[in-house]
């Protein structure tokens, strides 16, 4: 243990610990220096229900829902995000799904799993929503699966890396109005043709990195009821406050 330790010591000398954001030194690894922390925005107080986004205290049926929930019904029965999309929290996800950040997984997952824990039950799953094949041979990784993987860590739940699949292209759906990108993303997703299974009578949590108009996560969620799931919670990154 002496011996790992003066290396783990030797090793952060010559490698010291960098803000995951500007690559300032900090003191433990994957975090954020004090600037950033103080400038990433942080979601909190009161919350929609359905996808994180702040909101004013008025209520539907008992649930906080903010315009975009109460215009368009979603099929899981709770949503959060832990960053609003934009400055400090846009870099960091555009780093990690654009530019080989992987270690922005780390702290990213430890931010959802704080929002995803009362969701938790027993023998409860999470699955990432997939890419199409083509994406992810370019990409080398699916960011959605890296921070499933390390939130069910996290939170020691099961997940399955391909729940679900993505057997075609949608396209990139920028500049699209929120009914085209539902139109566009219309039965995109399907359960897994092996591994869809292991959603049947289990609440699923759906991890994804950014929520928009809902139409990515909304595929995915009918998907995993299509397979059987006893209901759907999702969790994401960051969340856009408006669709963009």
């Amino acid at each position: 243990m002496m011996m790992v330790s003066k290396f783990q010591t030797a090793l952060q000398w010559v490698f010291p610990p960098r803000c995951v954001a500007c690559g300032a030194l900090v003191d433990g690894d994957f975090s954020l220096c004090g600037h950033c922390w103080a400038q990433t925005p942080f979601l909190g107080g009161t919350q929609c229900d359905f996808c994180g986004v702040q909101v004013t205290a008025d209520s539907v049926e008992d649930q906080l829902t903010c315009d975009d929930c109460q215009t368009r019904e979603r099929p899981w029965i709770a949503g959060n995000a832990s960053l609003a999309y934009e400055g400090v929290a846009r870099k960091l996800v555009l780093a990690l799904k654009h530019g080989d950040r992987l270690d922005i997984a780390v702290p990213a997952a430890k931010w959802m799993s704080g929002s995803a824990r009362n969701y938790v039950e027993e023998n409860c799953l999470v699955a990432p929503v997939p890419l199409h094949w083509s994406r992810f041979l370019k990409r080398r990784y699916n960011q959605s699966a890296l921070l499933g993987r390390n939130m069910a860590r996290n939170l020691g739940i099961e997940f399955c890396p391909d729940a679900l699949a993505r057997p075609r292209v949608a396209g990139n759906t920028a500049g699209l109005t929120t009914d085209e990108r539902f139109s566009k993303l219309e039965n995109a997703i399907e359960p897994h043709h092996k591994r869809g299974s292991r959603m049947d009578g289990r609440r699923v949590i759906l991890v994804d990195d950014v929520m928009t108009s809902g139409a990515t996560l909304t595929a995915a969620a009918k998907a995993a009821l299509q397979a059987g799931a006893k209901d759907v919670c999702v969790v994401t990154l960051a969340r856009v406050a408006k669709d963009a």
